[in-house]
C-alpha cells in the first residue's frame, strides 16, 4: 500500500497554522488518500510538520500528488511555510500495513539514506530482526523505503516518552537485538526527528 509522507516547515512557532491549513486541504472535495496522522517536530529540527496519508493505490497517490504540484498554494501554505516535501514511499512487504492507534503521543521519525544498493540487504536484515527485538519493535509504527529520489527508509516509532525510547533501545543494544544486521553498514547518511503527535488521527 502506497503512502505520502509531507513534510512541512515554517516559523519554529508556525505549527499550529500550517496544521490548520493542511487539514483544510485535506478535507477539500477532490483531495484524495486518508490521513493516517499529523506530527509536530520537537527535537531534532524544529518548526516541521509531518503529514503521514494513506492511499488505495499508485494512481490515487498520483492523483493527489498533481493537484499539490499543479496547485498555486498547495496545502494552503504559501504564506507560511517556507519548504513542502512530498515523498512516496512503499511499506516493508513483510510488516503489517501502518499500525493504527495510542503509542502515547512521542514519535521518532527516522531516515536512512542508504548506499546504491542497499534496499535488499537492509530489507533482509530488518526482517530477521523484527521478530527477536518484539518488545521494541511493538513500537514501531511503519518501516517505509522511498519510491523517488535518493535510495532511503524512514521508519516511524511510537512511545510514552524520551526516556520510554532511550530505555528500550539500550536494552536491545545490549543484548546485541538491535540495530538488524546490514543494517548500520548500508547507511550513508542518516536523521532523527523527535515529533508530538496531534490527536484526532488514527495514529497519536
Amino acid at each position: 500500500m502506497p503512502y505520502e509522507l509531507t513534510t512541512l516547515t515554517g516559523p519554529v512557532l508556525g505549527a499550529g497554522a500550517l496544521s490548520e491549513r493542511a487539514r483544510a486541504w485535506m478535507a477539500q472535495d477532490r483531495a484524495e488518500g486518508e490521513c493516517l496522522g499529523i506530527w509536530r517536530s520537537d527535537i531534532g529540527v524544529p518548526g516541521r510538520l509531518f503529514v503521514l496519508r494513506e492511499f488505495e493505490d499508485a494512481a490515487a497517490l498520483a492523483r493527489e500528488r498533481m493537484r499539490a504540484l499543479m496547485s498555486d498554494d498547495p496545502f494552503n501554505c504559501r504564506d507560511i511555510a517556507t519548504d513542502l516535501s512530498m515523498e512516496s514511499h512503499e511499506g516493508f512487504a513483510f510488516l503489517p500495513a501502518v499500525r493504527r492507534g495510542s503509542y502515547g503521543g512521542v514519535f521518532e521519525f527516522r531516515t536512512y539514506q542508504l548506499k546504491i544498493g542497499g534496499l535488499p540487504p537492509t530489507l533482509a536484515g530488518w526482517e530477521a530482526a523484527i521478530e527477536p527485538a518484539r518488545t521494541y519493535t511493538d513500537h514501531l509504527v511503519t518501516n517505509m523505503f522511498a519510491l523517488d529520489g535518493p535510495p532511503r527508509i524512514t521508519h516511524i516509532w511510537g512511545f510514552s516518552s524520551v526516556e520510554e525510547r532511550l530505555a528500550l533501545r539500550a536494552d536491545h543494544f545490549g543484548r546485541g537485538l538491535w540495530p538488524p544486521e546490514n543494517g548500520p553498514d548500508n547507511i550513508r547518511h542518516a536523521t532523527s526527528v523527535i515529533a508530538m503527535a496531534e490527536e484526532g488521527w488514527p495514529i497519536s
